[in-house]
């Protein structure tokens, strides 16, 4: 477990504070936020630099700094076969970063594919597939330096063609479902062989610790040209080419993925096993007894079930390893039927709430005790959320916002509301169909416990897997949706993925026709969410993002729920050691057995 602040010596204390203090020591009109074309370039950027970086973009935090109790050191012993069951999934639909949705797809592709950088546990972004990169005076050309004698698992030679061809397709809306997050890049041009040159639209604190970024980052996780002309896009989704330090040995859907280490991989001291065996596990109970049994060494996938952290941690045998998390979790609800139908959110909040689809949908996110739901599903695990900015974003986090947004916990108010609407204590309110996927089943039954003891309605609840939930979630096809983001550390993830009406993660798939937007759409969102995404000065960014993240609480895009932790669970039998140890991933390239 991670130690609580008064748990810290005061030399930790004190180291944090000065930590946080120069991070944040900058001048926000500089568009290089206080950093010169030297601290930026690398092969790895210093830690002091990467801080700042992650400051500058409003991504830092306390607990970023704080160390943890249960990181063991790297072993030398290397082999063996390692099994890791993948949490609350039924199958690994696609491996390809051009149309990689979720965190526990791409937790799996960074063990394949390479980027040009990758973070470690400390926040540095470091060289991946780039050996080293020069960033020019304005901060908008940066020239990476690859890595040579560096192939594909097909043998084929991984140059800088093979960067500029993943960019093009990435930047390909017909090929890829990630290329908003190349926004503020305008160019990749390749200089030679083993040297490419991006040009970016504005300075970008966040480029090397998110856009460049093996696994978050998707956009820019290389893939192989001759692999994808050979196989097609789809055979490429499930057994995908990459540079990294496993190759796939097998994919079959509903089975799951068989890896193999890589022997020319580039760091011949990676990886420290032989395979990894990563098997769906789509239910709490099998997941629990497979790791109690042996019969797994590690967890991965959607959250740990919070009803086995308690249990897991009481066994000798395993170890628990809690963090703060990232991403939001939320109730989504489908605002073109009734009774909340809501076609246009185009409107002064005061206007909207005297309109019966509106008030039912407000009455339904504040009769939920989001402390209590916290307290019952996750054991106390997590943060009340009221808007898609998580504490992990640190500088555009409000850590207020809970106090005074318009989706507060109020049963008094929510039952006004419902009554407002025509159903005064749930009288004539028709039965709704909550969906969830199958970890959140615990959740939605005790969401529709809440709703019925406060406002006395009915909810139906309807399990289906994750690969069924997002297709009818992106077809804006359910009443109420249960669902959420992982892996957030920029106010782009929430806001720009899922509550512009553009955004990719807002009914993607609907009829367009019957639904101008999806789940929520509203011009100021629209307008003042993509501002922020290229403005430079820190704290008119932090502005826009808070006027936008409380529009969207306010007039409830959707019922915000809480935000997670991040708990690494897995046998005493393997090392894992504190350098793999990274916020929404599980690197698995340096794990070793005892």
């Amino acid at each position: 477990m991670v130690r609580k602040a008064k748990e810290l010596t005061l030399q930790e204390q004190k180291r944090i504070k000065d930590e946080l203090k120069d991070a944040h020591d900058f001048d926000p009109r500089d568009p290089l936020f206080g950093l010169s074309k030297d601290q930026l370039s690398g092969p790895s950027i210093s830690r002091r630099a990467s801080l700042r970086l992650l400051a500058a973009s409003g991504a830092l935090s306390a607990w970023h700094l704080m160390p943890g109790m249960t990181r063991s050191a790297i072993a030398q012993n290397r082999g063996g076969d390692l099994v890791a069951g993948w949490s609350g999934v039924g199958e690994i639909v696609t491996l390809d970063p051009a149309q990689i949705n979720q965190v526990l797809q791409f937790q799996i592709s960074s063990h394949i594919l390479g980027g040009l950088t990758h973070l470690n546990a400390d926040l540095v972004a470091e060289g991946d597939m780039a050996e080293s990169w020069t960033v020019d005076d304005s901060g908008t050309e940066i020239v990476f330096k690859l890595r040579e004698g560096v192939t594909f698992h097909n043998g084929d030679a991984f140059t800088a063609e093979d960067v500029v061809f993943t960019f093009l397709r990435s930047k390909d809306p017909d090929q890829s479902i990630n290329g908003g997050l190349l926004a503020n890049v305008a160019s990749a041009e390749a200089l030679n062989d083993l040297e490419v040159k991006f040009n970016l639209l504005a300075p970008q604190a966040s480029f090397f610790v998110k856009t460049t970024e093996r696994a978050s980052g998707r956009a820019l996780t290389i893939v192989s040209r001759g692999a994808l002309e050979s196989m097609g896009a789809s055979q490429y989704g499930l057994t995908p080419v990459g540079t990294g330090p496993f190759r796939v040995t097998e994919h079959v859907l509903g089975q799951g993925v068989k890896l193999e280490a890589f022997a020319d991989y580039w760091d011949p001291s990676r990886p420290g096993v032989d395979s990894i065996n990563i098997i769906p596990i789509p239910e709490t109970e099998p997941l629990g007894a497979a790791m109690e049994a042996g019969d797994i060494h590690i967890i991965g996938g959607n959250p740990v079930p919070a009803e086995l952290v308690d249990r897991f941690a009481a066994n000798d045998e395993l170890v628990v390893d809690v963090i703060g998390g990232n991403g939001f979790q939320s109730l989504f609800i489908n605002p073109w039927r009734d009774p909340f139908k809501v076609p246009d959110f185009n409107k002064p909040l005061a206007e909207l709430m005297e309109e019966p689809g509106f008030q039912v949908r407000l009455a339904l996110a504040k009769a939920i005790d989001r402390e209590r739901l916290i307290e019952l599903a996750l054991f106390g695990r997590g943060v009340a959320a009221y808007g898609t900015i998580n504490p992990a974003m640190g500088f555009f986090f409000e850590d207020d916002l809970g106090e005074n947004s318009n989706q507060r916990f109020d049963p008094d108010e929510a039952r006004r509301l419902l009554a407002s609407a025509g159903f005064p204590n749930g009288d004539g309110f028709p039965t709704l169909t909550l969906k969830a996927g199958t970890p959140q089943r615990r959740e939605a039954q005790i969401i529709a416990d809440l709703l019925k003891t406060v406002l006395n309605i009915e909810i139906d609840i309807e399990i289906k897997e994750f690969q069924v939930l997002v297709p009818e979630f992106q077809a804006v096809d359910y009443d109420l949706l249960r669902i959420g983001s992982g892996g957030d550390f920029d106010p782009d993830d929430g806001i720009v993925d899922f509550m512009q009406t553009g955004s990719r993660l807002n009914g993607a798939s609907r009829d367009k026709d019957a639904m101008p937007f999806g789940h929520f759409g509203e011009a100021v969102v629209d307008g003042e969410g993509t501002e922020q995404s290229s403005t430079v000065d820190l704290d008119q960014r932090r502005a826009l993002v808070r006027k936008v993240n409380r529009i969207t609480s306010d007039k409830v895009a959707s019922g915000f729920l809480y935000h997670p932790v991040d708990t690494l669970v897995h046998s005493k039998a393997i090392n894992f050691p504190a350098e793999s140890r990274i916020v929404g991933l599980v690197d698995m390239d340096r794990v070793t057995f005892n």
